[in-house]
């Protein structure tokens, strides 16, 4: 199957091509503006790979790339400024389309907008195949499979401070520090700021670091997928606790409206960040909470724990498009349409890839006595 990697050269679009360059029936296309970078990247992976320059924004240049293309996955971020132009031309080639979106508009508006022409052409397309939604709802399925209700849903990521750091992947997050955010908690919807009031989050194998809010598509696609819930909670826990705190600042700063977008600044705030390297560690890792009541009618409390070292923090983004890549190339994609990508991938599918980089999970019942 000839696959398409939009942004293939890039933070997690290399990764991605690393790891299915691994298999014989898969052809790699490593797509991007630079050239030289895409060239040097599918001389690496061997024969079976390609470089093609392109530029999405030409809408004739892309159907013409995408002619004879099995799959396009489109790692090329931020999409939180970006559009479905890319995904609609997939839909009119009829190719199999697979993002690594975490922007909560592109994802929670994407079923509704593709749905119909993914149907039509008889492919599906597949939003948010990353660490959210793919990976946290497979985690909440897992741990809260067959109880009776689900209350709470606590969700934090901790990366890496040594970890490879992406400009877009840092604007996309300061993009909403200082923002308003609507957040289900005790059954409605409330408003907090993003990156602000962070808090103490509690990890298995990591020490405690202090957490705040963040706006992801699971945030609104959770209340709507787990019915009855009553609050769901997202943080980042930043591994050295004074570029936590100074991020808190930007967004009371940014919320008084005293400073621009620090989006702006993600170049500048990146390279800034490697001041503090002394100070991080090459280990991270994420912890999903639910509380609820489980089969037997008692009040019940678990958690699950990933723990990523030697800066391997960064693969688990790309793990649900390889999983779905491997099997659209083995003839069982998913059914034709659009939609997020919760249900198509179980926890245990994930196992292998955790394995693969040394990753250590543990399950801990909290259930007070």
């Amino acid at each position: 199957m000839k696959t398409l990697i939009l942004g293939g050269y890039g933070n997690f679009g290399a990764r991605i091509a690393r790891a299915l360059a691994r298999h014989d029936g898969i052809e790699l296309l490593i797509a991007g503006r630079d050239a030289a970078r895409a060239a040097a990247l599918a001389a690496s992976l061997g024969p079976d790979a390609r470089a093609h320059a392109l530029d999405v924004n030409d809408e004739s240049q892309l159907a013409a790339a995408l002619r004879g293309v099995g799959l396009l996955i489109h790692a090329a971020g931020p999409f939180q400024t970006q559009g479905y132009g890319v995904a609609r031309a997939a839909a009119r080639v009829g190719v199999h389309y697979i993002d690594l979106a975490d922007g909560r508009r592109f994802v929670c508006d994407f079923a509704t907008a593709l749905d119909d022409a993914f149907r039509s052409a008889n492919r599906c397309a597949i939003t948010g195949a990353s660490t959210v939604p793919a990976l946290s709802s497979a985690v909440v399925d897992h741990l809260a499979h067959g109880w009776r209700a689900l209350d709470e849903i606590d969700l934090c990521i901790a990366p890496a401070h040594k970890a490879t750091r992406g400009t877009a992947t840092m604007a996309a997050v300061l993009g909403y520090c200082g923002e308003p955010i609507e957040v289900w908690l005790d059954s409605r919807w409330q408003r907090r700021r993003g990156w602000a009031a962070p808090t103490a989050v509690q990890f298995a194998r990591l020490a405690p670091r202090l957490g705040a809010l963040c706006d992801i598509p699971d945030l609104e696609l959770f209340p709507a997928r787990y019915r009855g819930v009553r609050s769901v909670m997202f943080r980042a826990a930043l591994e050295v606790p004074a570029t936590q705190r100074g991020l808190a600042l930007l967004a009371a700063l940014r919320g008084a409206r005293c400073v621009p977008s620090p989006a702006r600044w993600a170049g500048a705030l990146n390279a800034l960040a490697a001041v503090f390297d002394p100070l991080g560690s090459a280990t991270g890792g994420m912890v999903v909470r639910v509380r609820g009541v489980a089969a037997d009618g008692a009040r019940a409390a678990r958690a699950w724990h990933i723990t990523a070292g030697d800066n391997h923090g960064p693969e688990i983004p790309c793990m649900a498009a390889i999983l779905l890549a491997e099997r659209i190339a083995r003839g069982d994609a998913p059914a034709p349409g659009a939609s997020a990508c919760i249900g198509h991938l179980r926890l245990a599918d994930f196992a292998p890839e955790f394995a693969r980089w040394g990753m250590v999970t543990d399950e801990v019942d909290e259930a007070q006595p």
